[in-house]
């Protein structure tokens, strides 16, 4: 199944803690339905010494979220919008915002 959001997507958290928060999606991971947008649902991890970090210490980290927790921005309006999936007349598929009509992103390209 497709997801409605995508790696580098600009998305607002519409439930939670940081609900009303925007930012672009960091990483998907489409097993467990999870994004991490950047500077949502930020936690300290402790690490200990090592060569990457001799110091070690407290470090701030954004750690995922629900993926239906977000919404994309239409680009046209500015605002969080559901999202459709069209098929072209080449056969590929893409990601359309509900509110506005924009394309957001082509998904599959048509097998030649």
């Amino acid at each position: 199944m497709a997801l409605h959001v995508r790696q580098g997507d600009l998305v607002q958290v519409i439930a939670g803690n940081d609900r009303g928060k925007t930012g672009r999606v960091l990483k998907v991971i489409p097993d467990e339905g999870r994004v991490i947008v950047e500077g949502v649902n930020v936690r300290q991890r402790h690490v200990r010494p090592s060569q990457k970090n001799p110091q070690g210490g407290r470090i701030s980290r954004e750690m995922s979220i629900h993926i239906s927790n977000v919404q994309p921005i239409s680009p046209s309006t500015g605002k969080p919008t559901r999202v459709r999936f069209d098929r072209r007349d080449d056969g590929s598929k893409v990601r359309v915002a509900v509110r506005g009509g924009d394309e957001l992103s082509v998904l599959k390209k048509a097998k030649k």
